[in-house]
């Protein structure tokens, strides 16, 4: 049998029965899927026996209840990355289909959700960190919530950070607005570095701006 460590590293998490696990493929901008990612998903959950198949909150599809022995086979079969589901790490990108396909969208959030989720998904970090990327300000993608949010308006993009939900829920803070696309990746990766440098392990960036102080935050982040 193998340990926690190993079966995390295959990126499969124990249930709720301790017997069985769930493999969650890494879907870039989720919200957009090719017919045959379906396909090789569901035959996948069928062939291994999965007790179910999950829509998470990562824009992922979860393949639930596969037994231990199983997993290495289910994940030659996907032949997907893993979503990084579990660590301290960029966990997901979550986004809105934007400018390629909602009437409300002011911004193109799939390209610039893509191109962060390319550079960012599973980079390792201080503690977890999700991105939100919302075409309007209906925040699709609960960028509010995100560790950091990218919210689309008819000028540009507002930047928010320090959001969360769970047991700790905080609402984002205004970093910077309006940004244009083309500045979004360069002031991406200040934050990132700054929080690098910065934060304690397993602290957010919202526990980091609240031990270091908001202003403070924003001045050494914008200069």
């Amino acid at each position: 049998m193998e340990t926690k460590t190993d079966l995390l590293e295959k990126g499969a998490i124990v249930q709720r029965d301790r017997e069985t696990y769930a493999i969650a493929p890494h879907i870039p901008g989720g919200v957009i899927l090719d017919a045959n990612v379906l396909r090789k998903i569901a035959d996948v959950s069928e062939k291994y026996g999965a007790k179910a198949l999950k829509l998470t909150s990562a824009q992922r599809i979860a393949i639930v209840g596969i037994p231990e022995e199983k997993i290495d086979a289910a994940w030659e079969d996907l032949g997907m990355d893993k979503g990084a589901a579990v660590g301290l790490c960029v966990r997901s990108v979550k986004i809105c289909p934007a400018t390629h396909f909602c009437k409300r969208a002011q911004q193109d959030g799939l390209t610039l959700g893509l191109e962060i989720d390319k550079v960012y998904h599973g980079m390792e970090l201080p503690g977890k960190l999700k991105f939100g990327v919302s075409g309007c300000t209906n925040s699709c993608a609960e960028c509010w919530v995100k560790d950091i949010g990218l919210i689309g308006t008819a000028k540009g993009w507002k930047v928010v950070i320090g959001g969360c939900a769970g047991a700790r829920a905080r609402i984002a803070n205004l970093l910077v607005e309006p940004v244009p696309q083309e500045e979004v990746l360069p002031l991406i990766n200040k934050i990132i570095a700054y929080y690098k440098e910065n934060a304690r392990k397993h602290e957010r960036i919202g526990m980091m701006i609240d031990r270091l102080g908001l202003d403070n935050v924003k001045k050494d982040i914008l200069g």
